[in-house]
């Protein structure tokens, strides 16, 4: 792979893209596909070692609006299709995706969602608290209304789709400057014709900032105002488990934002801490399971006491509605974005990447991305807020 700490970068690029994550190598891989030449990805640190590199891996279309479950069922298809294109195995397994309801107001929202998702082919379903806890034997029926439940999600690796993205763009002649950092960019008139690293200047046509967490202090060295803040998010391990964990759905208590999924020889556990402060800490703490274990004695009991393996804390990059910003800058018309993916980024990212590929070549998108301009604040034409889980 043609990616290294870089002495000095290329003096010049077609496109310049900001972001070693798997958005970055997402949109390199896209590009070089239809043929762009002399692309540039430059990453401050090691390839995925941002946000991509701290994921739970969920992959989903269970979406409540269109465009949402559109880009989820295109990546689903990618995924699906990874071995082969671009040539990678992710460990990719459709285990289903199982949204665990405890109200009425719950489960008739969730029953439009599964109707529109359904007129757009998304196989998902309502179904009754017995036949979740089929699915799931861990769970407590307890309080529980209903769920939704659709096979065709699940989970993969991201640093094996990180590392995937990135060989294939490498070997189509993408060259990956790792351990570069970004310190600012040179424009004239409504264009951005340079950006500054640690390793030099790169002269550009185009500026593709991915660059996640990150991408509000990227937009703001040229101007572009990119609603972007970082929050922490925590997950943990358990010890191996034996006899071993069922195969089960990734499962999610809606209420509490509570899940977990098969990992390894055991269980991968989350939350979201509802009081979590904004900023850049990456720190585990492992208190904060207890969070996770309040939820856990009440709706799956056997997860409450179960020995921890260690864990790790990392960043999701939030935007007002809780969706995405893709799109083209207004003022600087060679300056792109997609970020802001709310802890959707992993699981959209090869849709994403189709996306920017065709708003770069100015073609017929397989899909109208507008709504997630950045330009939709100062409209105040917000998106419906997504449910912020995972």
């Amino acid at each position: 792979m043609s990616s290294s700490a870089f002495p000095t970068v290329p003096a010049s690029a077609d496109v310049v893209i900001i972001g070693g994550g798997v958005m970055g190598v997402s949109i390199a891989f896209h590009l070089a596909e239809a043929g762009v030449t002399n692309i540039v990805v430059v990453e401050r640190g090691d390839l995925g070692r941002g946000s991509s590199g701290k994921p739970i891996g969920g992959v989903r279309a269970q979406f409540s609006d269109p465009l949402n479950i559109e880009l989820g069922s295109r990546s689903l298809r990618a995924f699906e299709d990874f071995p082969h294109r671009p040539g990678a195995d992710i460990r990719f397994d459709t285990v289903g995706y199982l949204f665990l309801l405890d109200s009425e107001r719950q489960a008739s929202d969730f029953a439009a969602g599964v109707g529109l998702q359904n007129s757009l082919d998304v196989p998902s379903r309502m179904i009754g608290p017995e036949d979740a806890q089929r699915l799931c034997p861990y769970l407590s029926t307890d309080g529980l209304v209903a769920a939704a439940y659709s096979p065709a999600d699940g989970h993969a690796r991201p640093g094996l789709v990180v590392q995937g993205y990135a060989a294939a763009a490498a070997r189509a002649g993408v060259t990956i400057a790792t351990r570069t950092a970004v310190r600012g960019m040179d424009t004239a008139g409504d264009r951005v014709v340079a950006v500054h690293t640690s390793h030099g200047r790169i002269a550009c046509s185009a500026v593709i900032c991915a660059a996640g967490a990150w991408s509000a202090r990227i937009g703001d060295m040229v101007g572009v105002h990119l609603p972007v803040r970082p929050v922490k998010r925590q997950l943990a391990f358990t010890a191996p488990l034996a006899p071993s964990a069922p195969r089960i759905p990734f499962t999610i208590d809606f209420s509490s934002t509570a899940y977990f999924h098969n990992s390894d020889d055991g269980l991968l556990l989350g939350l979201a801490d509802p009081g979590q402060a904004e900023g850049f800490d990456t720190t585990w703490t492992p208190e904060w399971l207890e969070l996770f274990r309040t939820v856990a004695r009440h709706r799956a009991p056997a997860l409450a006491d179960m020995e921890t393996a260690g864990g790790w804390a990392g960043l999701y990059e939030v935007t007002p509605d809780h969706n995405a910003l893709t799109g083209r800058s207004g003022e600087l018309p060679n300056f792109l974005y997609a970020a802001g993916f709310s802890g959707h980024g992993f699981l959209q990212a090869p849709a994403v990447g189709e996306g920017v590929r065709d708003l770069y070549l100015e073609r017929e998108p397989f899909t109208d991305v507008s709504p997630l301009s950045a330009d939709r604040f100062h409209r105040g034409a917000e998106i419906r807020p997504e449910a912020h889980v995972v």
